[in-house]
């Protein structure tokens, strides 16, 4: 059965929430809650929840953390076979601290693990990633560790640009992506055509084709996507959906361009496939929509 590779970040999110005003240089009452995450864990586990085989090329420490992520994975049917174990660090972890309302205060990101993804590693594990149907990645991977993947990979490179600092990375293998999953911000670099609306979001998605790029699926937010190819340019209009958290719905998004592929699905079809299955997880307050399925998202896509 083919399955889908996903090379990337994991996560263990810490976040702490005050019952009243944030103090600074104190103790403050308030909720504390702990999840799993990372990019590439999420999408992985969207692409589960939507029936894909699934294999991620991570890294974790030797902690409980990485037991937790270990038995997490095991209980979703998310192959971790392949994933590094690093001795001397931490497993990822994000803790972030938001006012009384929920907006972020500040946050401390400890990802130093993400740097032992090296080429060497993903060199021992090109049969694993050449054996799949694609391969998703990220770009908490090593710049040196993405271009190694653009240059060996055999099948479609799939990658989340993640955020501006970090999309940067792309610059120099833009011609060997297959798609390509950009916000305006980071369209904006890599393009170098700033965005603003539908218009320039059509300028920008056509100088990246233009750069090489197969498919660009540029996210305008609440407004919708556009999704572009050499020969057609589709605008996909954000699906109603009862707004409670957009935290999930990127990867979401990505899972679900990743899942179309495998069907078999043309470009229209993959954007409006796409925005049902974000419109569902934006629906639930947890990163990751439990209710996410093959079955929700093509009846959603009606």
């Amino acid at each position: 059965m083919p399955y889908i590779a996903v090379a990337g970040g994991v996560n263990v999110d810490i976040g702490a929430r005050p019952f009243e005003r944030l103090r600074t240089k104190d103790s403050n009452p308030g909720h504390v809650h702990t999840s799993l995450g990372g990019v590439g864990r999420n999408i992985a586990h969207d692409l589960r929840l939507l029936g894909a085989d699934v294999e991620l090329l991570t890294a974790l420490g030797a902690d409980g953390y990485a037991r937790s992520m270990r038995e997490s994975c095991k209980w979703l049917g998310i192959g971790l076979t392949h994933a590094l174990r690093v001795d001397d660090a931490p497993t990822s972890t994000y803790v972030y601290i938001t006012d009384e309302r929920g907006d972020m205060s500040v946050a401390v990101s400890d990802m130093a693990v993400c740097e032992k993804l090296s080429p060497d590693y993903f060199a021992e594990k090109l049969d694993v990633l050449n054996g799949a149907a694609l391969v998703v990645a990220d770009t908490n991977l090593p710049a040196s560790s993405l271009e190694y993947l653009a240059e060996h990979l055999t099948v479609p490179l799939f990658v989340d640009p993640v955020s501006v600092s970090k999309a940067e990375k792309l610059l120099p293998i833009l011609p060997k992506l297959h798609t390509l999953k950009p916000n305006g911000l980071e369209a904006e670099l890599l393009s170098g055509v700033p965005v603003v609306d539908r218009n320039s979001a059509r300028r920008a998605a056509r100088k990246l084709i233009d750069l090489g790029v197969e498919r660009v699926f540029l996210s305008l937010g609440k407004e919708g996507f556009l999704a572009a190819a050499e020969d057609e340019t589709v605008w996909q209009p954000a699906p109603q959906a009862e707004l409670v958290s957009t935290t999930g719905a990127g990867d979401a998004l990505m899972a679900a361009i990743a899942w179309s592929w495998l069907r078999g699905e043309n470009l229209s079809r993959t954007a409006a496939l796409a925005a049902a299955a974000a419109a569902i997880t934006i629906e639930c307050e947890e990163t990751i929509n439990p209710a996410l399925s093959a079955a929700a998202v093509l009846a959603r896509a009606e």
